[in-house]
């Protein structure tokens, strides 16, 4: 899914929708949320679920490091049984396993032509559902945790467009604002977070496979001066996933975006001063969002840049160690990278530069986990498996096995990761 917008005279390029070992043992426990200042603290007590105290991601009290991947077509595939598409992401999963990874992010949505799951307001097809069900039961089998993102901001599989159109509206922002069309969006999200799962027979809000719930993926306004319209619709929605499901963890989806709670932070955005509606820092301060996120594309942020490598390189040190420090210091909250690539479109493009990309962000990753450091896992875009090739964004990563391979890579991040604590979590044994 490629997408090319503009943000005051910055242009961006959306890249398709963008994971490995959690470091523990087996146990189960519920949270426990208290508040220190402004940090929301998850207890362990025995039930299960990934919590967080403090900038660390924990689970019966010991860290959990991640490594993982994205794989947006999960839902949809899974659900196309005619082409036995449970296989694909039978073999997807198997082979993510295989390379030590342990978290994956997947839509939880769609509201698109092609095989959606929310067909018109309130209106589901259960074929659709039983194939997230499916990837939820299967992620478990393989111990693989999954964070599952409520909606798109982009057209693709509907997105905040389609709530707006249902609505009889036209301004896109509306999504944010119009009372009809927050309620369309909060009943999707009772929706998924009350499925029973009719393989597993547990609610999804009481299944431990899930890692955390996404609001929205890469939220955007086309007020970008600054204005609280995202902050306020991010408070209410998070709140009232919250009051729905107390074992999960919540983020936004954000990119990492600066905005104006900070100014001078701003100079750290592509292109510089550039502004998206969202704010970094005030965004992930609302007491309900657990755990920060950024996304990195070098090629199509900077895109003048895009043949200069020690321009991205630069830029890719200076975009991750801003948003650790701020996680360390202001926000005080763990830190993924739940998205980065490089796509095979971009001139210059070979596997050799890719791999430098991947092992420089495994490479701060890393550092900032044996150091104690906010940022502790990241989730490449994406995964993909011969059939799903043909979904293709330029960004999709093969599993072959050998040397010199960005697979050869992803299993070194996770050795690393695992060695540095305790062995992966075991949701349920795969066969």
């Amino acid at each position: 899914m490629s997408l090319t917008f503009h943000v005051v005279s910055f242009s961006f390029l959306q890249v398709g929708k963008s994971f490995t070992m959690l470091n523990i043992l087996p146990f189960f426990f519920f949270f426990l949320p208290f508040f220190i200042g402004n940090n929301r603290i998850f207890v362990a007590a025995n039930t299960g679920f990934v919590g967080r105290n403090g900038t660390q991601f924990v689970l019966n009290g010991e860290q959990v490091y991640l490594n993982g991947f994205n794989a947006y077509w999960m839902m949809t595939t899974a659900a196309d049984t005619a082409s036995k598409g449970r296989g694909t992401v039978t073999m997807a999963l198997r082979q993510a396993s295989a390379v030590g990874m342990n978290v994956a992010r997947i839509w939880g949505f769609n509201e698109g032509d092609y095989i959606p799951l929310q067909i018109s307001p309130g209106s589901y097809s259960e074929d659709v559902f039983k194939g997230l069900d499916f990837v939820v039961y299967e992620a478990g089998r393989f111990k693989i945790k999954l964070i599952i993102s409520l909606v798109n901001n982009y057209e693709d599989y509907g997105g905040r467009k389609k709530y707006v159109e249902w609505a009889g509206l036209d301004e896109p922002d509306e999504f944010y604002t119009n009372s009809a069309v927050k309620q369309f969006y909060k009943n999707h999200v009772k929706t998924v977070l009350t499925r029973k799962n009719t393989i597993t027979g547990r609610m999804y809000k009481d299944d431990p496979t899930i890692f955390s719930w996404e609001l929205i993926n890469e939220p955007r306004c086309n007020d970008s001066t600054g204005s609280n319209i995202l902050q306020n619709w991010v408070k209410e929605m998070a709140s009232y996933v919250k009051s729905i499901d107390s074992n999960h963890l919540l983020e936004i989806g954000l990119e990492g975006f600066y905005g104006d709670s900070i100014p001078e932070r701003t100079v750290y955005n592509p292109g510089g001063r550039v502004l998206t509606g969202t704010d970094f820092i005030s965004n992930n301060q609302i007491p309900d969002i657990d755990f920060a996120t950024i996304h990195i594309y070098p090629d199509s942020w900077l895109p003048l840049q895009s043949s200069r490598t020690g321009e991205q390189d630069t830029f890719v040190d200076r975009w991750i160690g801003s948003h650790i420090e701020d996680c360390n210091n202001i926000i005080k909250k763990p830190l993924l990278i739940t998205e980065f690539g490089k796509s095979s479109k971009y001139p210059g493009f070979s596997l050799e530069k890719r791999n430098k990309f991947f092992k420089r962000v495994y490479d701060v990753i890393y550092d900032s986990a044996r150091t104690g450091g906010s940022c502790t896992g990241g989730v490449f875009w994406q995964l993909t498996t011969n059939r799903t090739g043909l979904l293709g964004d330029g960004y999709e990563v093969f599993m072959q096995a050998g040397p010199n391979t960005t697979a050869q890579l992803i299993a070194e991040q996770s050795s690393k990761l695992r060695n540095l604590k305790y062995p992966p979590l075991v949701t349920h044994s795969a066969e």
